[in-house]
Order: C-alpha cells, then structure tokens, then sequence
C-alpha cells in the first residue's frame, strides 16, 4: 500500500495544477475580454465622431439654426460651413455634447478674432 504521505502529496500536486491551468485560462479570458471591451469603446467613440459629422450636414435645417439655411455652404473641413447673410458673412462650427474644437478649429477662430481674415480675388489666366 501506498504510505498516505504519498497520497496526500499527489492529491496536493493534483490540486495545484488544477489551480495553475486555472489561472492560465481565466488569464488568458481576462485578456480576451481586456481587448474586446477596448474595441467596443473604440466602436463606441468611432460611431460618435460619425453621428457627428452626419447630424452636421443636417443642423442648418434645424428649427433652432438663427440664420436663413438657404445661405449657408457646407464645408466639412476644417469648418463645417459658411454662413452668407446680407449684413456679413459668418464660419460656422457645429458641435455636439462635450465635443470640443480642435487645434485647427481654435487656430482660425483666433486668426478671425485678430482681424486676420483676408478677401482675394484670384483671376484664372486661361490660355485659348
């Protein structure tokens, strides 16, 4: 017969490996879970930003826009749009929940702000 001592060792060397294989696979799950919960708030953000740009093509229609829509020009980038009124002529950034402008958007808020904001008349030469 086996001495129990041998028994009670083979049982707790069974008990941990049972436990190592166990940890290895709930890692390895972990892991798995780790790098689809990543994806989904990568989806989540991505499908966000494109919400955006769509609900921006539309919000000169909205009830809430100031202006007449009929004046307003659709630019998508950097601005979303111009806005043409008779008395003077407005860029148009749209933004939605906690968007915010980006670095170019800032940029040329700031040249408007600073009076930098030029009209030129380019004259196409076309040789016939």
């Amino acid at each position: 017969m086996l001495d129990l001592n041998i028994i009670l060792s083979i049982i707790i060397l069974l008990i941990l490996l049972i436990l190592l294989l166990s940890q290895s696979y709930y890692k390895n799950k972990m892991s798995t879970l780790q790098k689809n919960l990543a994806k989904i708030k990568s989806d989540k953000i991505s499908l966000s930003t494109k919400y955006g740009q769509i609900s921006e093509e539309f919000f000169p229609l909205e009830q809430s826009y100031p202006y007449n829509s009929k004046d307003f020009k659709f630019l998508g980038n950097p601005i979303d749009g111009i806005q043409f009124n008779n008395d003077k002529i407005i860029l148009v950034e749209f933004k939605t929940n906690t968007s915010k402008l980006s670095t170019k958007q800032r940029h040329i808020r700031d040249l408007i702000n600073n009076n930098q904001v030029e009209f030129e008349l380019i004259e196409a030469k076309i040789n016939e």
